[in-house]
């Protein structure tokens, strides 16, 4: 009779904003291994049960996702299962804390959308950007915060040059918003995602009035926030990915101010919200 699988060992856990990233030695595959399933808990004494598992893999890595904007503390353990369903002793313990967002700690100069993991309440989603796109916006985006409205004027889904759909063309998004004065402080950027396309995230590039700020490159993700709107749905398949950085203050002004997201490169994203943040505090 064969052994029983072994456990995984060298086990990492790496928080990010939204997500924790779990990585893993494998055990080797004699027996032959058909998944590792992660079992997860707020406290220390992960109990290994159907009610815990957050998700099954095949590979030394994963991604506990949808956490949301507040920094979280996870326990987790993982279970090597062979193809004849024997499961191997808990691996130990691991400890990971998710990064706390700047929706947390700052406060909005502009935002579209909720930070929830859904696209829902934007426009043309879950499902209609890649038939309506160019009819509803042949121009991109235009949005001014305070004016607008996030159901019709920002689209959920942000084509690239990859996309014959869209023109296979660049296309920008412009949030617009009023300041009192200019900040003092290098104002946080946040773009959330539900999803990407797989192999063609592509990049973009963030202007503040007019003036280059930076380059976003954007992870793949599963081809799937075209079609879903909703990544806090058990087992679904889509990634969410999350981008966080600071903008210089000297490009902003009292007044009017646009902020632009060209994409440039590759195909679609899908967004969850973006935002403006004030970090002074």
């Amino acid at each position: 009779m064969s052994r029983p699988p072994m456990p995984v060992t060298r086990i990492a856990a790496q928080g990010r904003v939204g997500a924790i990233d779990l990585t893993w030695r494998l055990p080797g595959w004699e027996p032959l291994v058909d998944h590792f399933a992660i079992h997860a808990a707020e406290d220390h004494d992960v109990e290994i049960t159907p009610e815990t598992i957050i998700g099954k893999t095949v590979y030394g890595r994963f991604t506990h996702d949808t956490l949301g904007p507040q920094a979280e503390t996870r326990h987790y353990r993982i279970v090597t299962v062979d193809a004849a369903g024997r499961r191997s002793r808990p691996s130990r313990p691991v400890r990971g804390v998710s990064a706390e967002s700047m929706t947390v700690r700052g406060r909005p100069y502009a935002q579209v959308g909720e930070f929830d993991s859904k696209s829902l309440e934007l426009a043309l989603a879950p499902d209609r950007g890649q038939q309506n796109y160019l009819a509803t916006f042949p121009q991109g985006v235009d949005f001014r915060y305070g004016e607008s409205d996030p159901a019709a004027d920002w689209c959920y889904l942000h084509p690239g040059p990859r996309d014959r759909w869209a023109g296979n063309r660049a296309h920008t998004f412009r949030l617009r918003f009023d300041l009192a004065a200019r900040p003092t402080t290098d104002p946080g950027f946040v773009v959330w995602l539900i999803d990407t396309h797989a192999t063609l995230a592509g990049t973009a590039a963030i202007a503040v009035n007019g003036r280059t700020a930076t380059e976003v490159y954007f992870e793949g993700g599963a081809t799937r926030g075209s079609l879903e709107g909703d990544a806090t749905v058990p087992g679904t398949a889509l990634r969410p990915s999350f981008v966080e950085l600071r903008l210089p203050a000297e490009y902003f002004a009292a007044g009017d101010n646009a902020i632009d997201i060209t994409k440039h490169t590759g195909s679609w994203h899908a967004y969850d919200a973006v935002g403006v943040f004030d970090l002074a505090g």
